[in-house]
């Protein structure tokens, strides 16, 4: 990584910070983060990535700095990059502490923004249903943006390994939950639908806007029903992208549908 990163409260150069090996989120996990689009100078649904963000805060316990802030640092950091549309990555550990499970009482959270120019546009995706790992509806993380996301590292693995692109992952009683890094939506007879967040979805900023704005409805769903969809797409903050192939199997007529490029336009 290049260029320059907010860390603790200035702006630095990226090759020369360091983070301390005492860290918690380099050594258990022990964090939350969130990734933003940042187009035509500003973050977008800033208000929404900050209330996920203390959210998952607060679920782990963690003190967080003022929402202006972290505003401020995301602002600063894409300014002195000269980001015109790209990613913003805002991480919060929680900082060092001693060996072992328990925190310090006081912690003093490391608080990273960093900066990239977007990528080249993704293809169609062919995905598949993981095997290797399962996603557990019943944890509070799969609420949050925890900085653990080996059970996501798994399932993308597996997918490479497979000649897939992405992978799917059912929950512990066998429902679609999510993609690795991004929220399912699918057309059913007609419908716009996406797992529910009981089923181990998560609350993605632009999955509440895809659902405002184009009236789509959660519901559970079975991987019987990926194969009579006639559209399934992906989101996340970044990117809509259109699902092709599930295991295999061509999804209605193998290319991007007309609510896949509606959903583009939700930002």
């Amino acid at each position: 990584m290049s260029g320059l990163v907010w860390l603790n409260g200035s702006l630095q150069a990226a090759e020369a910070v360091g983070i301390t090996v005492s860290d918690r989120g380099f050594l258990l996990g022990d964090g939350v983060f969130e990734t933003l689009r940042w187009r035509g100078g500003a973050v977008v649904r800033l208000e929404a990535h900050l209330a996920r963000l203390v959210r998952g805060a607060a679920v782990l316990g963690l003190p967080l700095p003022p929402a202006a802030t972290l505003a401020a640092a995301l602002a600063d950091t894409a300014a002195a990059n000269g980001l015109v549309d790209g990613a913003l990555r805002l991480t919060v550990s929680a900082g060092p502490g001693a060996r072992g499970l328990p925190r310090p009482a006081t912690p003093t959270p490391t608080v990273l923004v960093t900066a990239a120019p977007s990528g080249p546009a993704l293809a169609p995706a062919r995905v598949l249903i993981a095997t290797i790992t399962r996603r557990n509806e019943h944890s509070p993380l799969s609420g949050i943006k925890s900085l653990a996301y080996l059970d996501q590292i798994l399932a993308r693995n597996e997918a490479v390994t497979r000649g897939a692109d992405d992978a799917l992952l059912l929950n512990t009683v066998g429902h679609v939950a999510c993609a690795t890094a991004a929220t399912l939506f699918a057309v059913l007879d007609g419908a716009l639908v996406t797992p529910p967040l009981a089923s181990g979805a998560l609350p993605g900023t632009r999955r509440a806007a895809v659902l405002a704005a184009l009236g789509g409805e959660e519901r559970i769903l079975a991987p019987s029903d990926l194969r009579r969809a006639t559209e399934l797409f992906l989101t996340s903050s970044l990117m809509v992208r259109p699902v092709v192939a599930v295991n295999g199997q061509t999804v209605g007529e193998g290319r991007p549908g007309p609510v896949a490029v509606a959903a583009l336009s939700q930002a």
